[in-house]
């Protein structure tokens, strides 16, 4: 019996970049303030008209690497009832607020989204006591995200088999030694089409948590498919909800 549950619909995920003269502290302050509040109110326009519209929206927030750089920012995440198509021209080329302007042009990832360990006990949202409810903010944890990227003439069949029936288990059980709340592995609907097959997420109290994973965790094959040079672990420690 599978232990992971299929979420229904497509998770599309936006990696963002800052542009060369935008700060870090600039980009996060106009993703909160300006974009966030645009798309949750976007969104529930969409949804009183019946349109299609995002049910969950949630940006990710990646912290520095040991020399200080930042491959991504962060990603916004939002749940849908089906993928979404890629824009022929990617969002952002022209601005339409001003975290577009100080953001490098993006395009959505459409991805099948696993929860193996579903842990939302452990990370709460609650929506702010003054101004408006969301979008809010939540931290408390300490979050590592893999980027996947796979070799090169992989079969894709193959490897997403490998991952969700070896792999996961594997991870899984790790998680509950170490005391890690939450696991959510993400792949591509298109992954041939895609920079990454995938994307995992682990949830740990603290950093602590991290560092027994490693020291814990077997290996299970994973490395057959995976290209170890291409893939990224940002670890990150705050997220901003827009829509709970």
């Amino acid at each position: 019996m599978d232990i992971y549950q299929e979420t229904p619909g497509a998770k599309m995920i936006y990696l963002i970049r800052r542009k060369p003269d935008t700060s870090r502290e600039e980009l996060v302050m106009h993703w909160f303030a300006n974009h966030m509040p645009l798309v949750v109110n976007g969104q529930q326009e969409a949804a009183k008209s019946g349109q299609l519209h995002a049910t969950k929206y949630t940006v990710f927030l990646f912290d520095a690497d040991r020399e200080g750089h930042y491959s991504w920012d962060g990603m916004a995440q939002l749940w849908w009832n089906k993928p979404l198509q890629k824009p022929v021209v990617p969002f952002g080329t022209e601005p339409t607020d001003m975290f577009q302007v100080k953001a490098e042009p993006y395009v959505p990832w459409a991805t099948r989204e696993f929860v193996v360990m579903d842990g939302q006990g452990d990370l709460t949202t609650t929506p702010n006591r003054m101004n408006a409810e969301y979008p809010c903010t939540r931290s408390g944890f300490f979050r590592v995200s893999f980027l996947v990227k796979a070799r090169a003439q992989v079969d894709y069949a193959a490897f997403f088999d490998h991952w969700l029936r070896v792999h996961v288990p594997n991870v899984n059980k790790t998680m509950e030694k170490v005391g890690g709340f939450r696991y959510v592995v993400s792949h591509s609907i298109d992954p041939e089409q895609e920079q990454y097959a995938g994307l995992a997420e682990l949830y740990f109290h603290d950093a602590s948590g991290w560092d027994e994973y490693r020291d814990t965790i077997e290996p299970d094959g994973m490395e057959a498919w995976v290209d170890g040079t291409g893939m990224l672990v940002l670890r990150g420690q705050t997220e901003m909800v827009g829509i709970p």
